[in-house]
């Protein structure tokens, strides 16, 4: 099995290669916003959507005008690849899996790509690694890198720079010994509830800093914009930012790890998030109900990181030799398991459920996730999902190849 992996470390730069990384990535996002700007304008004429190809014929022409003769400055393969990933962009709109491209902002996601394994060397053993136009750069050297050399890309977070090395090697399938199935129901008073009753606590890192970083803010707000003590404001709130993430993501990693080491089949819902947590301000014309009730409740659903803990899953299980499920969210918490009974009495309170067919009585999270592992069983024995109250729209999920294999 081939497996793409990514090493990322944290440069330890000059003061002239940050300068020199700092005009590459703002040559790249100048690149992005001006092909942008072209697509907007080709569209408004009536012509064809522009591929990359069409795009990068630009490139050069950009290149030899006077104005924008800095552009030279840049490694040329990082340019280019700013416009493959204004493609990306695109075709993920068109199929409808993100919003329209917007123009990035200066300052925010600073990044450059080397996307030809011959164009960088790396010294594992010396702690550094070569880029084009950089020169030899020393790095934090954390862990070993494994697998050939696919591409590199260097990114600023935090006022820190850092490295992620994508390699690509083959490696044998060693299931993990585990037999055992289990359904997953994520929340927010509990981030994951087992269908064996087990319980993972959320860990609510935003929530633990909220106040540290509304009295950064606080205090960067009271500066002058641009001025010396407002750039050292900044990085305070920017660290805290660091830190929550930080948290979030090593606590996903861990429970993830540990999830797909001891189980052969995972089931979880299919939720949309980015639907779940939409603010409810409405407009002008018809404003929102309850809108502070529903701004805590998206910043609580953000704050657990369900798409990340879906996405780590995904490719954890795989590592594993294991199946990762997902299966529709619909009445999983209204549908009694025993008989099968959907109502939205059962659920008495938020965390008690009471059939009122059967008399059957659980945890109403343990009933979601008893029912998503069900349904998880359907799915993979079936193809579909036999499901009654299922809505007639819903289409059935189909189990991959790559899910079986």
């Amino acid at each position: 099995m081939k497996r793409l992996q990514a090493f990322k470390f944290e440069l330890i730069p000059t003061g002239e290669q940050q300068r020199k990384m700092l005009r590459f990535s703002g040559c790249s996002r100048f690149v992005y916003n001006k092909a942008l700007v072209l697509q907007k304008e080709n569209f408004e004429a009536g012509n064809k959507f522009m591929t990359y190809v069409s795009m990068a014929s630009h490139l050069p022409v950009w290149k030899r005008d006077l104005k924008f003769s800095w552009l030279k400055e840049a490694p040329s393969q990082a340019l280019q690849h700013a416009l493959k990933d204004l493609e990306k962009a695109f075709r993920n709109f068109f199929s409808k899996r993100a919003d329209f491209p917007s123009f990035k902002r200066r300052g925010r996601g600073n990044s450059f790509r080397y996307p030809d394994p011959k164009q960088f060397k790396l010294e594992q053993e010396n702690s550094r690694i070569f880029l084009p136009k950089l020169g030899w750069l020393r790095y934090h050297n954390s862990r070993c890198v494994l697998g050939d050399l696919r591409n590199v890309t260097v990114s600023q977070s935090g006022g820190k720079w850092f490295v992620s090395i994508q390699t690509q090697r083959e490696v044998l399938a060693t299931p993990s010994g585990a037999t055992s199935a289990i359904g997953i129901d994520v929340g927010i008073a509990r981030f994951a509830t087992m269908s064996d009753a087990q319980s993972i606590e959320p860990l609510n890192s935003f929530k633990k800093h909220q106040q540290r970083l509304a009295r950064y803010q606080r205090r960067m707000s009271g500066k002058v914009k641009f001025s010396c003590n407002w750039k050292k404001a900044k990085a305070k709130v920017q660290k805290v930012h660091t830190d929550i993430a930080n948290a979030r993501k090593d606590f996903l990693h861990k429970t993830t790890t540990v999830i797909s080491k001891n189980h052969a089949l995972v089931c979880i819902e299919d939720l949309q998030v980015r639907n779940m947590s939409k603010s409810s301000k409405g407009n002008s014309e018809q404003h929102g109900k309850r809108v502070g009730q529903k701004t805590g409740l998206n910043r609580a659903i953000l704050d657990q990181g369900w798409g990340e803990f879906r996405r780590q899953l995904e490719y954890k299980m795989l590592w594993n030799d294991g199946i990762l499920l997902a299966v529709s969210p619909h009445n999983t918490s209204r549908t009694c398991p025993c008989c099968h009974h959907i109502s939205k009495e059962n659920r008495l309170t938020q965390t008690k459920f009471l059939c009122v067919s059967c008399g059957y009585e659980n945890n109403a999270d343990v009933v979601g996730a008893i029912n998503i592992l069900e349904r998880g069983h359907r799915l993979l024995a079936c193809g579909e999902l036999a499901q009654s109250g299922l809505s007639a729209k819903q289409e059935p999920i189909e189990v991959t190849q790559a899910q079986v294999a």
